[in-house]
């Protein structure tokens, strides 16, 4: 009987502890439960303040954009009509032989500048030379017979005034005379003739200029019926450009020209980088193309360095006008956006704005601003396309 309430007492007793720690189990589980809970709760709410209240890192990301910029400034800027045009000589010679006859002689090199008067080939002279010749023993023949023939005349003369001629005979005489005066003058053409052909024989250059590839070879025989020619010849100095204007610039241009003022026109190259001649304008043609509605412009060059070659396509751009005291600014710093042309100012604080302007007309690299900047404003020309409104911006050297 002791044995069995012992037991029942130890049974008792042993109970309630495996009850009490299975409590404190559960009550330690929650509380680290509510405390992971506490800890994201506050992680996550504290995260934000955290972020918005630390100062910004020191380094690169504290720096601002690096750009170039430059100042405003004040200047004169032409007022350019551009068109395409191509290079036309003044005179380009298809140089032909004027008599038939072998081409003994070529005395040009292919390429050469040649002057008037330079003597370019030789064709073979001495059959003119002998039509010169017979030319001149005709005529001696037939002024001997005119002499004999005035000298009978006179003496007709004086026996039809003593009645002792009649006067048929006379009248005879003096017809006689006029017909060997005739044949003079004819064996003088003749003479003429034959040294023309003399001259013919010796081909020079009419103008001044530029010979190309030769077309015929010493040795051939040649005709004043073929159509090749010898060689071309084009003038090169001065040279002329022809381009086109649109039809609504023309009354701009005469009122200039009429002014008797000198328009001066630029050619470019193809790409419109560099400049090849400076020249002035000439006149404008006397119609507008109805396909195009453009009217053609000649201008001329001096081309003393021989920029301009016959045919070549250029850029010809004509000086108008010119806005005086404009103030100018890169044509690198206007951007463009939704609201129109604007630039970046750099202020200050080294921080930009946006400024709406109003652009003017252009001169290669720089544009003219009519509205929205003064000079002396630094605009930005490089690095623009990461900047906003606000934005922090480091200057750099334009050089570097």
């Amino acid at each position: 009987m002791e044995k069995t309430e012992t037991t029942g007492d130890r049974a008792g007793r042993t109970k309630p502890r495996s009850t009490g720690l299975a409590r404190w189990g559960l009550a330690l589980l929650a509380v680290c439960l509510l405390g992971a809970v506490a800890y994201v709760l506050v992680t996550r709410s504290g995260a934000a303040p955290s972020r918005a209240g630390a100062r910004p890192p020191a380094g690169p990301a504290a720096r601002g954009v690096p750009v170039v910029a430059v100042p405003a400034r004040r200047g004169d800027v032409g007022v350019y009509l551009t068109g395409l045009g191509s290079v036309t000589p003044l005179n380009t010679v298809n140089l032909k032989c004027r008599v038939d006859g072998e081409l003994t002689k070529v005395l040009f090199r292919e390429g050469q500048i040649v002057k008037s008067g330079d003597l370019l080939a030789q064709i073979d002279p001495r059959p003119f030379q002998v039509q010169l010749t017979q030319a001149e023993g005709q005529m001696l023949h037939d002024q001997a017979l005119l002499q004999n023939a005035r000298v009978d005349l006179e003496r007709y003369r004086v026996l039809w005034a003593q009645d002792s001629l009649p006067k048929q005979q006379l009248d005879t005489q003096e017809s006689l005379v006029r017909q060997y005066e005739g044949a003079v003058k004819t064996d003088q053409g003749q003479i003429d003739n034959a040294k023309l052909q003399l001259t013919y024989s010796r081909i020079t250059s009419p103008i001044n200029g530029r010979v190309g590839l030769r077309m015929v070879d010493p040795g051939n025989i040649v005709r004043a019926t073929d159509t090749n020619g010898l060689v071309m010849i084009t003038q090169l100095q001065p040279i002329t450009v022809i381009f086109t204007i649109p039809e609504d610039n023309i009354p701009r241009v005469l009122a200039k020209l009429k002014a008797g003022a000198p328009l001066p026109v630029d050619a470019y190259d193809r790409a419109q980088k560099r400049k090849l001649a400076t020249g002035t304008l000439l006149t404008v043609d006397n119609q507008i193309d109805p396909t195009t509605g453009t009217v053609r412009l000649r201008a001329q060059f001096p081309n003393t360095d021989n920029e301009l070659f016959p045919n070549q396509f250029v850029n010809a751009r004509l000086l108008v006008d010119t806005e005086r005291d404009a103030t100018v600014v890169p044509s690198a710093a206007v951007q463009r956006g939704a609201q129109g042309t604007f630039v970046y100012v750099v202020k200050a604080d080294r921080t930009v704005g946006v400024r709406p302007i109003h652009v003017g007309v252009s001169e290669g690299d720089d544009v003219s601003v009519t509205v929205g900047l003064s000079p002396g404003e630094q605009v930005v020309v490089d690095g623009a396309e990461k900047l906003r409104e606000g934005s922090r911006v480091e200057p750099q050297d334009r050089r570097g």
